[in-house]
């Protein structure tokens, strides 16, 4: 019981954030895109880290919808392990590329970006006992 729910609240939670991420990511690109074209130069690292966005944000929602659906099969708590580990990856992906462009690495936007992949996989696990 307690790994279900675990797992269902921080899928609902992804469902969010990666709502949020894909709305953020799309912006991005059209920036990223317009401001190419204004300044007629290339912009292919940050293009780079907005399509890299987008496509965590696609897959967090993924993660999230896959954890609210599966939080009563624990069957299938492994393939939410997996995208948990995946959303985590980008996470750590993204904070790499951030630092590559010239932001200054920030440990708690490390912390912060892996907190939720991090609970989501801990309830992953709890169901996947619970099996």
């Amino acid at each position: 019981m307690k790994g279900r729910k675990f797992l269902k609240v921080t899928g609902i939670l992804m469902i969010i954030g990666g709502s949020i991420g894909i709305i953020g990511g799309i912006i991005a690109v059209i920036g990223v895109g317009a401001l190419a074209a204004i300044l007629e130069t290339s912009s292919g690292g940050l293009m780079f880290a907005s399509i890299l966005t987008l496509i965590g944000a696609v897959i967090q929602f993924i993660a999230g919808i896959m954890g609210v659906k599966n939080s009563a099969r624990p069957e299938k708590a492994q393939s939410c392990i997996v995208m948990g580990v995946l959303v985590a990856l980008f996470s750590i992906a993204g904070n790499i590329i951030s630092t590559v462009l010239g932001n200054s690495f920030s440990v708690m936007n490390l912390i912060t970006g892996l907190a939720l992949p991090v609970l989501y996989i801990i309830g992953a696990v709890l169901n996947k006992r619970e099996a």
